[in-house]
């Protein structure tokens, strides 16, 4: 299993991007905040829900520069068919990856193995390429665009302000704390 701070493993697949079939690879992804969102599989229930609530909130991911890639173990031209025929996916302006073999969701570790999809899996990835936040959950449980925002908000202040973290339920401009003896059995 990936853990906070493991290095992004090398992939390179096909994709689909702004109507058109290109490839990514991990080298693409370094040097940006990245969120890897895994989703079962195109043409389903709960994925669609996920993926337009990521492209309705898209503006504000790239406000923050980050970039999202959803993945499925889809091939890139499923994604096309996809894209073209629902009025939920028509919305993602964001790259699809392609993941037929599996291999960027064994790097990940979210791969179903006897069903060949991949779990409800969503990874931030820091600039360096090191995972800074985790979230798995089952199939039935979709996820929240929103709160995925407020986390890459604390990652990423949490990244420019060494020494400060942020506590529980923390909103960009809120308080932050610096670990000190100071705070032991204060809070």
């Amino acid at each position: 299993m990936p853990r906070i701070n493991s290095a992004l493993k090398p992939f390179e697949t096909d994709a689909f991007h702004d109507g058109k079939f290109i490839k990514v690879s991990d080298v693409d992804v370094k040097g940006n905040w990245s969120v890897f969102f895994f989703y079962p599989a195109d043409f389903t229930f709960v994925c669609p829900t996920e993926l337009e609530d990521l492209a309705d909130n898209y503006e504000t991911f790239q406000k923050l520069g980050v970039e999202i890639y959803s993945v499925s173990t889809d091939k890139h031209f499923t994604h096309k068919a996809w894209h073209d025929t629902s009025p939920a996916i028509g919305k993602i302006r964001y790259v699809m990856l392609a993941d037929p073999t599996g291999q960027i969701s064994r790097n990940f570790d979210v791969l179903i193995e006897e069903a060949g999809m991949a779990d409800r899996g969503t990874f931030l990835i820091d600039p360096e390429g090191k995972i800074q936040y985790i979230e798995i959950t089952s199939g039935g449980v979709g996820r929240s665009a929103e709160e995925l925002i407020e986390k890459i908000r604390a990652a990423q202040y949490v990244a420019a302000h060494p020494g400060e973290v942020c506590p529980a339920k923390w909103k960009e401009g809120g308080e932050t704390l610096t670990p000190s003896l100071d705070l032991i059995g204060k809070i």
